[in-house]
């Protein structure tokens, strides 16, 4: 017995995904729009913005604090940000009031990872170390200094 979906079905479970963790606006309103048929998924979106339930603001703090002590860096933490569907002004007004050193962060994950690494560092295996690095998001001057820190504090 299908019964019609209506705007407090839509409701209810944008609540349940929200109690489990944030969501950007976007990633809620492809969630919704799979189950919400012919009801207006904005109108509910604004209302659990004005509610307090949903706010990008939150979400991306909370992204960003997730995928710093994940050991992710600046420009995959951006990438992820706007493939969620998060305004580029809001990312980036909360990323220069994050206070990361980027730097500093990729100094710890390339001493974390490659420190007590015996392998001489010839071409190929730099190459693959860079390659790790910029997966991870990080700039070559980032890695760079990693680098050179980790070659610094192992002499």
């Amino acid at each position: 017995m299908d019964r019609e979906i209506t705007k407090k079905d839509v409701w209810n479970r944008a609540i349940v995904l929200l109690a489990r963790r944030e969501y950007s606006k976007g990633e809620l309103r492809k969630k919704l729009l799979l189950i919400s048929g012919d009801i207006d998924v904005e109108s509910v979106l604004n209302d659990l913005e004005l509610a307090g339930y949903q706010s990008d603001l939150r979400f991306v703090e909370s992204f960003i604090r997730m995928r710093v002590s994940q050991g992710h860096g600046l420009m995959r933490i951006r990438f992820d940000l706007k493939r969620k569907g998060v305004d580029e002004a809001l990312i980036e007004e909360v990323l220069e009031a994050s206070e990361v050193d980027w730097f500093e962060l990729a100094f710890e994950l390339y001493g974390r990872k490659y420190a007590i690494s015996s392998k001489p560092l010839d071409y190929k295996e730099r190459a693959r170390r860079v390659r790790f690095m910029s997966q991870r998001g990080f700039s070559f001057d980032e890695i760079q200094y990693a680098e050179n820190e980790v070659l610094k504090n192992t002499n």
